[in-house]
């Protein structure tokens, strides 16, 4: 064992590096394509809103400054949104900060984090990192979530429930019936955390609208996690926040991350946002209509393809999905090739613009199954 091992914790020696993916400059520099379709990150094709270069215009003088450290403006425009507190709005670099910021003041050495499987991987990887077990709950073959073993998982008391809905990757999602199952099942004295990245393109009345369903139920010992990274096109300011049950958890967790987490240009975007509810609208719309085209394209093509609210679908393509995205990649596409055990044939893909998605369908259709 070199120096440099012995330094480090073992809870992190077990983590894998994260697949961040690649970037269109590292695409084009080792394949040598100029036309590129990079659908491995869930980013919205159109952009921010056309509004935000206007509302940067002073960006010198925020660079030169500090942030405001609780991000007042925001989170009183965030906290009327959803109908709770400013106490109650806690903001993320990204909302998979925060996912760091609850793992930290919460999950200890032991303690078990139960989350739906295949998982966003730092819902694992936090919680590993702070010395706690991960409970697994596998969706089932037809690629749904187990919804009897979710139960029996919330009842156990785990020190934490945390799972994405839609589910990342596979896009599928509890409905407002099974997420009040859910939440009657959970003890007192378990945190539920839904990672919410993506319901705005999930609307429709099989998706619930979780905070409202949670502030109704007597148990404040919840968070819902948000991101502009997504629908909102913010993707590259990182900034999501969560909104809390509890004030005094809100007080603690705000405790837990750093004084100064969101940038001053984040925040203003994020107000930006808000403001172009027409921006959010034709990104929604494209993103809903693409998929079903997508979906379509694959499942015809022989593919097994999960259903999915996100904006991405899953599907798996019968061979390893490392290898198979490399000759993907020599056509211009990225996709995400899933690592996890037991869906290392699966591929995650992005809906893009038109543009490509038809790249990516006509690149896909040589890995397509032999029709009998």
């Amino acid at each position: 064992m070199d120096h440099s091992d012995a330094l480090i914790r073992p809870e992190l020696k077990g983590i894998a590096p994260y697949n961040s993916g690649l970037t269109l400059e590292e695409v084009r520099a080792k394949y040598g394509v100029t036309t590129i379709a990079k659908l491995g990150s869930n980013e919205n094709p159109l952009g921010a809103s056309s509004n935000l270069p206007a509302a940067l215009a002073g960006i010198a003088e925020l660079s030169r400054l500090y942030p405001d450290p609780q991000g007042v403006a925001l989170c009183e425009r965030l906290a009327a949104l959803h109908g709770v507190a400013r106490d109650q709005i806690i903001l993320g670099n990204g909302s998979e900060d925060l996912i760091a910021v609850v793992c930290r003041a919460v999950v200890r050495p032991g303690d078990e984090v139960a989350t739906l499987f295949p998982s966003f991987p730092l819902h694992e990887d936090y919680t590993v990192l702070m010395g706690g077990k991960v409970k697994r709950v596998p969706v089932t073959d037809d690629l749904e979530i187990d919804q009897t073993a979710l139960l029996a998982a919330a009842a156990a008391a785990p020190r934490m429930l945390m799972f994405a809905n839609p589910m990342n990757p596979v896009g599928t999602w509890l409905d407002p019936e099974a997420l009040g199952a859910v939440l009657t099942a959970v003890p007192k004295e378990t945190l539920l955390v839904l990672d919410e990245a993506y319901p705005e393109y999930a609307e429709g009345p099989d998706y619930p609208d979780s905070v409202p369903i949670l502030k109704a139920h007597p148990n404040g010992n919840w968070v819902v996690l948000r991101t502009f990274s997504k629908a909102y096109g913010l993707a590259g300011l990182r900034i999501g926040y969560g909104i809390v049950g509890d004030p005094k958890l809100c007080d603690y967790f705000n405790r837990a991350r750093t004084p100064f987490n969101t940038n001053a240009v984040a925040q203003v975007a994020a107000l930006v946002a808000l403001d172009d509810a027409a921006h959010l609208q034709r990104s929604v719309a494209l993103a809903r209509s693409e998929r079903t085209r997508i979906d379509a394209g694959l499942r015809g093509m022989g593919f097994k393809v999960a259903r999915s609210k996100g904006n991405f679908l899953f599907f798996d393509v019968g061979r390893d999905a490392t290898a198979a995205s490399q000759q993907l990649l020599a056509e211009g596409v990225i996709v995400k090739p899933w690592k996890q055990t037991g869906f290392d044939t699966y591929m995650r893909v992005s809906i893009g613009s038109i543009r490509e998605n038809d790249q990516f369908l006509a690149a896909i259709e040589q890995l397509a199954p032999k029709r009998g």
